[in-house]
């Protein structure tokens, strides 16, 4: 036994120290049978000529003896092995498992999309990316227009029928790399990485157009829109909270236009908008 494989005993050993107790136990048992059985069949008098210093062992008695002890040996062993690799497998399970609660947390049941938590995560990975270097990304807040009209007139269960077609018509529009997630009702969010202005505006585009035609379900065609409030990283904030709200402020004002807009965040425009209030 090489030492890799005695150090992997001893870890073994410590995990498990009742099962190790019990074997131990079991392995002194089965030395004291040996040595009853010795006692009542006179075993000690062939022990004691084997300690004679003029008696050899013969060829028989040292493989019986070398094989009674790899046996003993190997038995212990065998069951520590199988024990660190269940332990193993445990624990790879374990992860695994962990892999799929996170999922689950991180995705909405209806849609599959990634939810809030996952979109902040990604959000705040992507400011501090633009604080640091040169990166430019787009964030969209997107609104759907109608939509409370569907589950009004039709119900939920057909209204979360519409929203899995309107995951889908966006799936189709967003680039692979985009994250795409829903907030909550009929508000989704995407993060468009490494994009400039114009690029955001052909994005914008592309979703207010995949809903230029109505969604059929149950003999019924339902008209949506979009409204679309953008902002562009870092320039429209340096935290992800900055940027959330000045995406929902371009939300709204895209959500005061008629039919689908794409409206985005003006500094200048706000800071007015607040001068105003005030006074």
């Amino acid at each position: 036994m090489n030492f890799a494989m005695a150090k992997t005993l001893g870890r073994t050993i410590v995990r498990h120290p009742w099962s190790s107790l019990r074997d131990a136990m079991l392995l002194s048992g089965l030395m004291a049978f040996a040595v009853l059985l010795a006692w009542r069949y006179d075993l000690f008098a062939f022990i004691k000529t084997l300690a004679d210093p003029q008696r050899t062992i013969s060829p028989p008695e040292a493989v019986l003896l070398t094989v009674l002890f790899a046996v003993c040996v190997y038995a212990f062993i065998a069951r520590r092995l199988a024990e660190n690799r269940l332990d193993a497998l445990s624990s790879s399970e374990l992860a695994c498992e962990m892999r799929k609660l996170r999922e689950i947390a991180m995705q909405d049941p209806l849609t599959r999309l990634p939810n809030r938590r996952a979109l902040l995560e990604g959000l705040e990975a992507a400011t501090a990316a633009c604080n640091s270097g040169d990166h430019r990304h787009a964030f969209f807040i997107l609104d759907l227009n109608g939509f409370k009209r569907v589950n009004d007139l039709c119900g939920h269960t057909v209204g979360d029928h519409v929203l899995q077609v309107v995951v889908e018509r966006f799936r189709g529009v967003a680039r692979p790399s985009d994250l795409l997630a829903r907030l909550g009702g009929d508000e989704f969010a995407m993060l468009s990485y490494d994009v400039d202005r114009s690029a955001a505006i052909a994005i914008g585009n592309r979703f207010m157009n995949t809903l230029g035609s109505g969604i059929s379900t149950d003999g019924h065609l339902h008209e949506l829109g979009v409204a679309i409030g953008a902002t562009l990283l870092p320039d429209d904030g340096s935290t992800s909270e900055a940027i959330l709200h000045n995406a929902d402020v371009a939300m709204y004002r895209a959500k005061a236009q008629e039919g689908s807009a794409l409206v985005f965040f003006e500094a200048a425009a706000e800071e007015q908008r607040v001068v105003r209030e005030a006074g």
